[in-house]
């Protein structure tokens, strides 16, 4: 019996081989055995990734190094290289350096974060100073003659994966359980400053109020003073206290009158001055001043509104947080060591003040504990319509009682599902937070469903364990564009994709290798679309290598243009036959594309390699190997089920955009599609779009698989196949 069957998408990604009698799941009909390096799009078609840009060398190559983004806004976004004590920059696939910084001058005072010159040496100023010169560790950092801008950290190599870290605007968040909490903050291009959060109010405490009274008496009223910033939403603590001894302020005429700022002693930020008064053992509000005296005449006290007063639960070692998350206008940390189910926020509209009152406000920073059934540390802290608290056990939402706004009084929280969460810290995408489980390392979502009025998590690897039985995700990246992937480092080095679009009920998966180990991914936007940052460990003429490497578009106007390399570098100038700029892979055998066509083994050489024709733009780096499985053939008709055998002869792709397509039974018997035609001898193959034909060896099976490669640095996209197969 001769047969043809249509395999219309391959949404689905990789299945594993122990769904494969499932053919009643949809899944199966647009499922793969195997995507090694390429990528399923959400309408159907795979198309091999593109290759990865050399951007530089990490700091020593010896040690591990993380990517952390740090996204301002869509035009200014950075990849920050979290390695042993530093942080280096990267951005649009080259690295900050720090140019030429003035000479040293000793009459300067110098801030954390400006740098000098002193001695023919780079410096960073790590502590203010003014008259303490290079090289003084005390106050200074030695900055790489190499020229990469350097920020000193006390984070261990050790660390690295369990940083947790948020942003808004120029200030990213790093919390760690075994340090303070931190702030990395960029003050311009070139200066960037990493410091400990302080966490009391950013405006200062006034000095004691001067008060005097109308008139001699025996009646004692003593009064604190507070200063407001600016921007109306910080109140300092409270100054020391003064009293008065006069005549009774119910008595007609008697005041008391307060200076809160005597000697003209103003608060730098300051705009307005509250006025509080001692009743009943509490300071009660009493009335604001913009400086000038204020006169109480006997003004009864507000104690229901009391001065902040100071607290900081992250005091020392045990007490510091390992999660961090903005929401509803607050930072919010969680989970220390001495306090594992603990969560606690800032005051209502600031960063850092952990300020409160007695009675409790509702702007007042917030504390609370969970009380579940084990005692497992709250790990993350996920902001969606509700703020999303993720244990080690359970996932939790948290929501305001009997009111819009979450304050001491309202907060409320309860369970929504028992999974757990590992460390990895989750992402967010456009509507669902995507994390690894605590126990078995399957990928889940958590998602509102309106059905339940809740949140639930859905396991979203359940189709393909194969890819995480076993294995732990080490850290996770989203890209928004041009496709919605979530990227996942696996533990021994692999790359894993989910091409994620729920409302579509897309989620496929696919893998991704290249010539080393794959140790940490960030994303980050760029030129209009997402970039993808790898740390990749490599082997580099014998010796171990660790790079920052960029994914690059697959976005292209003509062949010259594609990008299909690994740890790869451009030339773009006059017609040239020697290439340089390869010192990072020296002694390696590379591929290169030069003006379209693929030139094969060639060996860097003095960071060099010779082109056999000359050429004005070639992309050379490591070859990269791109297979795709189709799963076992399986159709209604009764006499060609799966236990059957079959021999597919011959296959009908629809290409868009291709070139060198190769196909066959298995990745042992595979045939070129010969795709040349009209073009000049010695020029590449024009790219094919439209249906191909390739015939294939025979080879009788029960599965009637078909294998699909490009191991040229030439652009894949798979639409649609037909294969025609004899049973």
């Amino acid at each position: 019996m001769s047969a043809k069957t249509l395999i219309r998408s391959s949404a689905g990604g990789e299945i594993t081989p122990e769904a494969f009698g499932r053919l009643d799941l949809v899944k199966y009909q647009t499922g793969l055995e195997l995507a090694e390096n390429f990528i399923v799009l959400p309408h159907g078609p795979i198309v091999n990734r593109a290759g990865t840009e050399f951007v530089r060398e990490v700091k020593a190559s010896s040690k591990k190094a993380v990517g952390i983004p740090f996204i301002y806004n869509a035009d200014q976004a950075y990849t920050l290289e979290f390695g042993d004590q530093y942080i280096r920059i990267h951005t649009d696939a080259a690295t900050v350096l720090y140019g030429s910084p003035a000479a040293y001058n000793g009459a300067t005072a110098y801030s954390v974060g400006e740098m000098v010159t002193s001695g023919g040496s780079k410096y960073y100023c790590i502590a203010a100073t003014t008259g303490n010169a290079p090289p003084n560790a005390t106050y200074w950092y030695l900055l790489p003659a190499t020229g990469e801008l350097e920020i000193p950290t006390p984070y261990l190599e050790a660390d690295l994966y369990d940083l947790h870290f948020t942003q808004s605007a120029d200030v990213l968040t790093i919390t760690h359980p075994g340090y303070a909490p931190r702030e990395f903050r960029r003050y311009s291009a070139s200066r960037w400053v990493l410091a400990t959060i302080s966490f009391a109010p950013t405006i200062g405490t006034p000095g004691a109020p001067t008060v005097t009274a109308s008139s001699a008496g025996s009646e004692t009223n003593t009064y604190k003073v507070t200063a407001i910033a600016s921007d109306g939403l910080e109140e300092s603590y409270a100054s020391a206290a003064t009293s008065v001894t006069g005549v009774a302020l119910a008595t007609a005429g008697a005041y008391n009158t307060i200076d809160p700022t005597p000697g003209g002693a103003t608060v730098s930020g300051a705009v307005r001055y509250n006025v509080y008064k001692l009743s009943s053992g509490l300071y009660g509000y009493i009335g604001q001043t913009d400086g000038s005296d204020f006169r109480d005449n006997n003004i009864t006290a507000d104690v229901t509104r009391t001065p902040p007063e100071a607290q900081n639960p992250f005091s020392g070692a045990g007490e510091y947080p390992g999660g961090v998350g903005y929401f509803q206008g607050r930072r919010w940390f969680c989970g220390s060591t001495n306090k594992p189910q603990n969560a606690w926020s800032t005051r209502s509209g600031t960063e850092s003040n952990l300020s409160r009152s007695i009675p409790t406000r509702d702007d007042d920073a917030i504390t609370l504990r969970l009380l579940s059934r084990q005692a497992s540390t709250l790990r993350h802290l996920v902001p969606l319509s509700d703020l999303l608290l993720f244990t080690s056990e359970a996932e939790w939402s948290l929501t305001a009682q009997n009111s819009d706004v979450i304050t001491p009084s309202t907060a409320a929280y309860k369970p929504q599902g028992y999974t757990g969460a590992s460390n990895a810290q989750p992402v967010v995408t456009s509507a669902s937070v995507v994390y690894a489980s605590d126990r078995g390392g399957h990928v889940r979502e958590m998602l509102y469903s309106w059905e339940s009025q809740g949140y639930k998590s859905n396991d979203i690897s359940i189709m393909a364990p194969h890819l995480v039985d076993g294995y732990t995700i080490k850290q996770f990246a989203y890209s928004r564009a041009p496709v919605p992937i979530v990227w996942a480092v696996r533990d021994d080095g692999v790359l894993l994709g989910v091409t994620y679009v729920p409302e579509h009920q897309v989620i496929g998966w696919h893998h991704h290798v290249t010539d080393g180990e794959i140790e940490s991914a960030c994303v980050i936007p760029e030129n209009g679309q997402d970039m993808l940052y790898l740390f990749v460990k490599r082997t580099i003429n014998g010796s171990t290598k660790r790079y920052v490497e960029r994914m690059h578009t697959r976005v292209f106007a003509e062949l010259a243009d594609a990008f299909f390399v690994d740890c790869g570098a451009t030339y773009s100038g006059a017609p040239a036959t020697t290439i340089s700029g390869l010192d990072h892979l020296g002694g390696e055998t590379v591929v290169a594309l030069a003006d379209g066509a693929v030139v094969r083994d060639l060996v860097v050489t003095s960071g060099a390699v010779t082109l056999p024709v000359a050429a004005s733009l070639v992309h050379v780096g490591l070859p990269i190997t791109a297979d795709a499985k189709t799963l076992p053939l399986a159709f209604e008709a009764q006499a060609a089920g799966q236990d059957k055998n079959k021999n597919v002869n011959k296959v009908h792709l629809r290409v868009n955009r291709s070139s060198g397509v190769w196909a066959g039974p298995d990745f042992d018997h595979l045939r070129e599609y010969r795709q040349r035609t009209t073009e000049p001898y010695g020029s590449p193959p024009n790219l094919v779009t439209g249906r191909i034909e390739i015939s294939l060896d025979p080879t009788w099976s029960a599965d009637g698989q078909i294998c699909i490669r490009q191991s040229d640095p030439l652009p894949l996209s798979v639409l649609s196949m037909v294969l025609e197969f004899s049973a």
